[in-house]
């Protein structure tokens, strides 16, 4: 009666829920924040850690934390390493990896980081390992948290403290460590409420019944704070029942909202409040209600016993045996009902019914929430195993190895496209390389690199003797030539006076090229040494790529084996673990049916007790008619209490 809250109840704060990924998000970037409210500009200096960034945001953690592994190992993160680390740190929390995360956090946060952000670390890392239901080692994380959390966060850690402490039955320290929250006005609902646990547990029941009823008669706002109240009237309610007092059990169960989730059990505690003041008309109202609601709940199937005990006190015995003979019935019923449903679930509906139910994100993994019932015959008795916290974490962890065998199988198929590249541009290299060498050794490149040498001297030499004419154009060298043979044939007529004209010409043609060839030597000079450069290059690459191939020629075959090596290490390695993937998920399903297996023969056993009880009623109620009396003691009451 007096259980805790469920985790993701337990552990809100600031006055809220809160996703659970949100853990995660702020345990990856915790080394990153300062205290203050504002966080800083973080510039990322590494192209790989943006991008594994990119996915995380995306919240593709699976393809984040592959990617952000991939470059750790081949050291592509050397301005973000420790930051990485944590990110990584918290990609593992997101699927629920507390220890690998814990051991990164305990490396690098007692390193490097400041008391506040170790100290939000662990109490993240705490957080996350009660989520999972590991109160000893979030204890050992919180051990670590020291007096340096922000405001906002110390009464949460509070509050995380005191569910750990209440775990192991320690509640006296559990109260004492609420004890300061709750003097603050402004506290949380659930720190009162715990606390109000915390003392009834440790016997200060009067205080503790003080500070539920006064959450039980508060205003609330949202399904959740509703919730929280109709818990606190119903826990008051029940016990005042067990303390033998009725009329304050009416009292706090009439708070309670007849729509709401507990609202089967305050109409069957009412009930029994009734029956304890000799107020069987009064207990039929809300037992008969009860009684037709749906029978998933227990309840519901103590009510079909409680309307006819109510009827046998008011005398109406015939009423009261055909209602316990259609309890019977009822019963029956759901016991056959339950065998279906036990039959579906160890044949494997149940979980490719959720699956389909609830596929969630693709990458999601350990944040999936279980809010649809699979399609299964009578799939409302699953209801209450469904929302257990260790059903809810088998599914996620079947989950996650589901997507990781997926990931395998398609890389499976990968590894072999890869093959396949392998062996086409192997043989592509094979006949392509010494086609390239041949025609490499065509254009001769020694011979090339002699003609080069040919021409930096022929230039030299120029350049030395001023030449104008070692660069002059095809036409440019015709028209000397002409003006050569012009000077040859003049030579050979002599001085005589009728060619004085034809040597004037001659000397003005020569001159103007002269000319000419002179005021353009410094250009065309510059253009001659520029054309050498850029021949010593484009010749110097044309080497360098010729002594590329002769080396890749050599060497690159080995490379090929290397690849083809390391693809058939890689496709061994996911050939064998495949198996135990699917091991794991044949195991993992095991454990899921049977933990739903588990609690629908546990139904069936509370069905049997009922049917016993009521055939006991029944033949009670013939053995005093058989003998001509009226039964002096109601036969057959049902056990009390949901």
């Amino acid at each position: 009666m007096w259980d805790l809250l469920p985790r993701s109840v337990c552990l809100a704060a600031e006055g809220g829920l809160r996703p659970l990924c949100r853990l995660a998000l702020a345990a990856a970037f915790v080394v990153c924040l300062p205290a203050t409210a504002a966080p800083p500009r973080h510039v990322v200096k590494d192209p790989y850690y943006g991008d594994s960034l990119f996915y995380f945001f995306q919240q593709r953690y699976f393809t984040s934390i592959t990617d952000l592994m991939t470059s750790q190992h081949f050291g592509r993160l050397p301005h973000h390493a420790e930051e990485a680390e944590l990110l990584r740190g918290g990609l593992y929390l997101s699927y629920g990896m507390h220890r690998e995360a814990g051991e990164i956090f305990a490396r690098l946060i007692e390193k490097s980081a400041t008391p506040q952000v170790r100290d939000r670390a662990w109490y993240y890392l705490a957080k996350i390992r009660y989520q999972r239901d590991l109160p000893g080692q979030a204890e050992e994380a919180l051990g670590h948290v020291g007096g340096n959390l922000p405001p906002e966060l110390e009464e949460d850690r509070a509050l995380l403290q005191a569910n750990l402490l209440m775990a192991r039955g320690a509640y006296a320290e559990a109260a004492k460590a609420l004890q300061g929250l709750a003097g603050n006005p402004r506290a949380a609902t659930y720190v009162r409420y715990n606390l109000g646990v915390a003392l009834i547990k440790s016997g200060d029941a009067e205080k503790g019944t003080a500070l539920l009823d006064q959450i039980g008669q508060a205003p609330a706002e949202g399904e959740e704070m509703l919730s929280l109240r109709d818990k606190a009237n119903v826990a008051l309610g029940l016990t005042a029942l067990q303390n033998n007092s009725p009329e304050r059990a009416r009292t706090y169960l009439e708070r309670v909202r007849l729509s709401g989730m507990l609202a089967n059990k305050a109409l069957l505690g009412f009930g029994w409040a009734a029956a304890a003041l000799k107020q069987p008309k009064d207990a039929l109202v809300p037992w008969t209600e009860l009684a037709k609601r749906g029978t998933s709940d227990a309840a519901v199937l103590e009510a079909k016993l409680a309307v006819p005990y109510a009827m046998g006190e008011l005398g109406a015995y015939a009423q009261s045996l055909e209602l316990y003979n259609d309890a019977i019935g009822v019963f029956e019923r759901e016991r056959v009902s339950l065998d279906e449903s036990i039959g579906a679930i160890r044949s494997g509906k149940l979980l490719d019914g959720l699956l389909e139910r609830n596929p969630g994100e693709e990458e999601m993994g350990w944040f999936l929430d279980i809010d649809r019932l699979p399609p299964l015959p009578h799939a409302e008795h699953l209801a209450p195993v469904l929302a257990r916290h260790d059903f809810q974490e088998a599914f996620k962890n079947y989950r996650d190895l589901l997507l990781l065998s997926k990931n395998l199988q398609q890389w499976e198929e990968k590894l072999g496209i890869y093959g396949d590249m392998l062996t086409t541009r192997r043989q592509a290299f094979a006949e392509r390389v010494p086609q390239v060498r041949g025609r490499a050794s065509a254009a001769g490149l020694d011979a090339l690199e002699r003609r080069r040498d040919d021409l930096t001297r022929e230039l030299t030499w120029a350049e030395a003797h001023s030449n104008v004419y070692a660069f002059t154009d095809p036409e440019e060298q015709k028209l000397a030539q002409r003006l050569e043979r012009a000077h040859a044939l003049l030579d050979l007529l002599g001085d005589a006076p009728q060619l004085q004209t034809e040597r004037e010409r001659y000397r003005r043609a020569a001159g103007a090229l002269t000319w000419r060839l002179t005021q353009e030597y410094p250009e065309r000079l510059w253009e001659a040494k520029k054309r050498i450069r850029e021949l010593d290059v484009e010749l110097g690459e044309a080497r360098e790529r010729d002594t590329a191939l002769a080396q890749a020629q050599r060497e690159e075959p080995a490379h090929f084996e290397q690849f083809a090596a390391r693809i058939a290490q890689l496709d061994w390695r996911i050939r064998s673990l495949r198996p135990q993937v699917a091991e794991l998920m044949r195991d993992q399903q095991h454990y899921i049916q049977e933990l739903a297996v588990a609690e629908l023969e546990h139904q069936k056993e509370q069905l049997a007790t009922f049917a016993t009880q009521a055939r006991f009623a029944v033949a009670r109620i013939y053995d005093r008619a058989n003998v001509g009396k009226a039964p002096d003691v109601q036969p057959g009451e049902p056990a009390r209490g949901p």
